[in-house]
């Protein structure tokens, strides 16, 4: 930012501020409007980005006691923000060396020696605008305001994004859990959700390295590792379990007993002639959590004996030879023939 831009620049009227505001008021605004017009809430659009822009340059000078002190001298200076013109023919009354040869005992510019002090002019060449301001308040060259430093101004910028990861127990993920983490050598603690999937990344806003220039921070990204269950697997907000059941139950139908999570069992119903695989839906026995509770996805595997006695294996020979002898392949071997 340079010295110009703080005599044509109206940073009250940019936070909407009047010049005596303090500084809490000053920083109220900058919040609020520092929100309404930030980025990430208006994606894509260049002129909310611009007054993002406008509102971080006003706040970094007026938030700074010295420099808005500065900025207040030099506004009255220009009358308000009235642009100055060096050299001949630059700005008429009111100009650039107006108000300098006033403020160094000299005369309107073409008056000579009035005034009871020398004419003093200043022309483009040599040292620009702002090294003049620059040595008027102790500063050290072009665009340095104040105490001998340099104050040029950093847009506020967002803090980097950070990245954690935590490892839960299975029932832990499905019920909810509050978690501490070490980020960057600080505690953070957070609300892992019920329902958590393995692998899932939990995006908390504000907790990532601070911004500068008055920026927001960054957010924290964590990555969730759920333990595995003997049983059980998550699957969003339902949970699913595999339950063997014989070729005898799958042929003519049962009533089984399902374990659940809570420990308790619940009743499902195995149509006959239910094939290995098939889907069974128990309702309202998933993973309870605000938006409401999954169900519990129960899959049959027809298990196959791998020893028979004699009756069972005369009972099912007598089974095949009654059968109608179709072959279960043929739709199989038809579409491999497809091209």
């Amino acid at each position: 930012m340079t010295g110009q831009d703080w005599i044509e620049k109206d940073f009250y009227a940019a936070l909407g501020v009047p010049k005596d505001a303090d500084d809490a008021a000053i920083k109220k605004a900058y919040r609020r409007l520092a929100r309404q017009h930030h980025p990430d809430q208006n994606p894509g659009d260049a002129a909310a980005e611009a007054r993002f822009k406008e509102i971080g340059e006003a706040y970094a000078v007026l938030s700074d006691a010295e420099q808005r002190k500065q900025y207040d001298a030099i506004r009255a200076m220009a009358g308000g923000g009235a642009r100055f013109a060096a050299g001949p023919g630059g700005g008429g009354a009111g100009g650039f060396e107006d108000i300098f040869g006033a403020m160094f005992g000299g005369g309107a510019p073409g008056a000579g020696a009035a005034g009871g002090g020398p004419r003093v002019r200043y022309s483009g060449g040599g040292a620009g605008f702002e090294d003049i301001l620059g040595s008027m308040f102790g500063g050290a060259g072009a665009g340095g305001f104040g105490g001998g430093r340099r104050t040029g101004f950093t847009a506020p910028e967002k803090g980097a994004d950070l990245a954690a990861e935590t490892t839960l127990p299975f029932r832990t993920a499905v019920e909810g859990a509050t978690v501490e983490l070490t980020v960057e050598g600080r505690k953070v603690t957070t609300r892992i959700p019920a329902g958590v999937n393995d692998g899932q990344k939990l995006r908390i806003r504000g907790k990532g390295r601070p911004g500068t220039g008055g920026g927001d921070a960054g957010d924290l990204v964590i990555t969730v590792h759920v333990e595995p269950h003997p049983v059980f697997t998550l699957a969003g907000q339902d949970l699913r379990v595999t339950v063997p059941v014989t070729f005898a139950e799958a042929t003519l139908g049962a009533q089984i007993e399902v374990p659940t999570l809570t420990g308790d069992t619940v009743r499902l119903k195995i149509p006959a002639g239910t094939p290995s695989g098939r889907v069974l839906r128990a309702k309202g026995r998933g993973v309870p959590t605000p938006k409401g509770t999954g169900d519990l996805l129960v899959t049959v595997q027809v298990v196959v004996p791998q020893k028979l006695s004699r009756k069972a294996r005369q009972a099912l020979e007598a089974f095949a030879a009654e059968s109608d002898h179709e072959d279960v392949r043929a739709d199989l071997v038809a579409r491999a023939a497809r091209p």
